[in-house]
């Protein structure tokens, strides 16, 4: 139940934790079908009519915010005797029930907005606690932040801290004489899946881009592929669950903005309803925090440093009926690459686990095969 971004190209091996950890499926239609329709024993209202990556991300953030992983709920999850539709397991039939109480209780309490997820409660717990504990009490105060950033007094406008990244990284000119990149790069995480991943990406703009991976320790696993055309996205892995399907609902928005993001000089037209909120400390870095919004309730959150205005962290999230969808990624050890700043250590979270990556090298302006972004 993972999820897939590559936000920037300079989160580019980010995509390698997520591929590795995303649920595939069949090649979708034109018209895909709701969750209900491709998935067995999908019965619960509100997650019915979901398209299926949409349906796999509020899995997600179930299982997140309980602390389990699909085998609390599907027997043999994790193995080759997995078994997804049986309802032996008496945690899923709850997981059901606390779905719709959930949704109840937005609908009747809050007309329809999302005030009450699964995380609201369970902050990790399978059991909510039902007493306060002193120790936190009386310890650290709660840093947990909003997801939808409130615009602060005396804080600079959103366009200024957004040209000052650009400027950061090389200028407007250089930045929009990018017409292609590839980047290659290494990454460790879910060395169970597969060892050390080599990766590469390709993009070409304005919003076109690829990236494949393959496991030099483990050629058994094929080589897995993200893409996006501009207008549909793909994921493929020959040892997913499902093989390979095409991007719908917000996977397929958030490849879109990943893909547009991917060339820097474009930001500002990404997202739209920039706002600034008050400044943080991430990673030892005060920063600016200035977000972006897309339709569909997409929220795009970056963290830039106040100082050498460079990009220390991006937030995406996208809405889900149990609670929002975060992929969180951080950048360190800027270089010049032709004169422009590329970061090349790079970490990535997500709701069902994180891993670091470096970047090796970078090309710009070469050429790149068609194929590389199209349907794998």
């Amino acid at each position: 139940m993972k999820q897939w971004s590559i936000p920037l190209i300079f989160a580019a091996a980010g995509t390698i934790g997520a591929a590795l950890a995303t649920a595939q499926s069949r090649p979708a239609a034109a018209n895909p079908p709701t969750s209900g329709e491709f998935f067995k024993n999908v019965t619960t209202s509100t997650l019915k009519g979901l398209t299926p990556s949409d349906f796999l991300g509020a899995m997600g953030v179930m299982t997140a915010a309980l602390g389990y992983d699909c085998s609390n709920c599907h027997p043999g999850a994790g193995t080759d005797k997995m078994d997804w539709v049986t309802d032996s397991n008496p945690k899923k039939r709850t997981a059901r029930k606390m779905v719709e109480m959930v949704a109840s209780i937005n609908r009747q309490n809050f007309a329809g907005a999302q005030m009450v997820t699964c995380w609201t409660c369970h902050h990790g717990l399978d059991q909510p606690t039902t007493s306060i504990a002193l120790d936190k009490l009386y310890g650290e105060p709660n840093d947990e932040k909003q997801d939808v950033v409130v615009r602060a007094e005396g804080e600079p406008p959103a366009e200024q801290i957004l040209d000052q990244y650009v400027e950061a990284l090389g200028g407007t000119q250089k930045l929009a004489g990018i017409q292609s990149l590839i980047v290659t790069g290494t990454s460790k995480g879910y060395e169970s899946l597969g060892g050390s991943a080599r990766f590469q990406i390709f993009a070409q703009a304005p919003d076109r881009r690829g990236m494949w991976i393959n496991y030099p320790e483990r050629p058994d696993r094929g080589i897995s592929a993200w893409t996006y055309d501009g207008k549909t996205g793909w994921i493929s892995s020959p040892r997913g669950y499902l093989g390979q399907y095409q991007l719908t609902g917000n996977d397929l928005a958030g490849a879109k903005l990943d893909s547009v993001l991917t060339f820097p000089a474009k930001i500002k037209t990404a997202l739209s309803n920039w706002r600034v909120g008050p400044e943080d400390i991430v990673q030892g870095h005060d920063v600016y925090v200035v977000q972006g919004s897309a339709p569909g309730g997409l929220l795009g959150t970056f963290y830039f440093d106040t100082k050498t205005h460079f990009l220390v962290r991006y937030v995406r999230q996208t809405p889900s009926p149990v609670g929002r969808i975060t992929i969180q990624q951080d950048y360190d050890d800027y270089r010049d690459v032709n004169g422009i700043k590329f970061p090349f250590l790079y970490s990535f979270l997500w709701l069902d686990g994180r891993f670091t990556a470096e970047i090796s090298d970078v090309k710009v302006n070469v050429p790149v095969e068609p194929a590389k972004l199209t349907k794998p």
